[in-house]
Formats: C-alpha cells, sequence, structure tokens
C-alpha cells in the first residue's frame, strides 16, 4: 500500500481502516432516524477528527452475546481491520448464566485473533438484582477478556452519559422506555467512545 501519511496519531494509508460495530441494539440505532444512531454519529465525529476510518453498522437488535458469536465469521470479511464488541444487554435481560456469555464473548475473540483483526471490547455492568455473585461473575469477564486477547477495553457504552454520577441526568438522555439513548445521548457516547475507537484505528493499521 501507498500513500501512506500521519493522521490523528496514527499512520493511516491511502485505503481507510475499516472496523465492524458488532452489537445489538444500541449499536443498531433502535428508535432513531439513522442518521442519528451509533454508527452514523460515530462516523461523522471521526470525520471530523481527520480520521481516515470506515465503519460498518454490525448492529443487530435484539441480539445477545450468542447471536454475536453465530455471525462473527460473515461481519469478519477480509477488508475488515477492526471490530467493537458492545454485546450482553440483551444477555442480562434474558438472565443468562454469566458464564454463557463469558464463552461467546471468547468465541467472539477467538475468531478475531484467529483472522488477525484487532477488538475494542465495550464492558456492561449487571444490575444488583440478579444477585451479588451473578453481578460480579458478569461485570468481570469483559476486563478479563479484554487482558486474555489483549483487546482494547472501555468499562461502560454508558460512560459518556454518567459522568456527573446523577442518574436523573442521565435519564433526559434516554428514549421513553429507559433503555436506549435518544440522539443527545448517542452524541455523549460517541464523544465518550470516539478516543477507544481512534485508538483502535491506530492498532489496526500498524
Amino acid at each position: 500500500m501507498s500513500g501512506v501519511f500521519i493522521c490523528c496519531g496514527f499512520a493511516a494509508t491511502a485505503e481507510p481502516v475499516v472496523i465492524a460495530a458488532l452489537g445489538d441494539s444500541l449499536t443498531q440505532g433502535y428508535g432513531l432516524p439513522q442518521q442519528d444512531g451509533f454508527v452514523p454519529q460515530l462516523q461523522r465525529w471521526l470525520q471530523e477528527e481527520g480520521a481516515d476510518i470506515q465503519l460498518i453498522n454490525a448492529g443487530v437488535s435484539g441480539d445477545t452475546t450468542a447471536g454475536g458469536a453465530s455471525r462473527v465469521d460473515w461481519t469478519l470479511t477480509p477488508e475488515v481491520d477492526g471490530m467493537i464488541v458492545a454485546l450482553g444487554g440483551n444477555d442480562l435481560l434474558r438472565g443468562i448464566d454469566p458464564d454463557v456469555s463469558r464463552a461467546n464473548l471468547e468465541a467472539i475473540l477467538n475468531t478475531a485473533e484467529a483472522a488477525n483483526v484487532e477488538v475494542l471490547l465495550i464492558g456492561m455492568q449487571a444490575p444488583g438484582n440478579y444477585g451479588m455473585d451473578y453481578k460480579q461473575s458478569f461485570d468481570a469477564m469483559y476486563p478479563e477478556l479484554a487482558q486474555q486477547y489483549g483487546a482494547i477495553y472501555a468499562e461502560s457504552f454508558f460512560d459518556g452519559l454518567t459522568t456527573e454520577g446523577d442518574p436523573a441526568v442521565a435519564r433526559q438522555f434516554m428514549q421513553s422506555d429507559g433503555i436506549h439513548p435518544n440522539a443527545q445521548g448517542v452524541a455523549l457516547i460517541v464523544d465518550a467512545l470516539g478516543p477507544f475507537v481512534l485508538a483502535l484505528a491506530e492498532r489496526a493499521a500498524d
């Protein structure tokens, strides 16, 4: 590849870094006009940063970690250099055993490793209503797997909404279902996660 230049802290080539976003309705953009979803807003954020990155929206509403594991093979087409993995919310809603979720995430990371695709793993925290053992097992699997597979790790998809530490403030950035962010909420999420995606692209471009 020719035409290498330096952009946003990483060496970019004449071809963009291609990153697939493997996720559920949060990635897919549930309840929002297409242009207001996570992937389109993140794409605009990256363009404003001057980063030559092409995103692929591989979010499927309702998907679990099992669903992600079942379709990761065909998501990782030859042009994909990096992958964002944001799955687990629907596992929580269904009360799936954290050991099962962990095995599914591990299958996704194994597939990415075999394809030489760099990963940004976005964590999630379980509510306390399943008990502390469940919460501890679920919460821990993300940082542990990120360390095991050398993935970049972001603690939570919703970090951008909780910087003030006040749940009441975060609620104004959610849709009426209280689960999915509105367009303003997505913008805050993108602001928080954008630097992690730049780091992923930098690593994938090496």
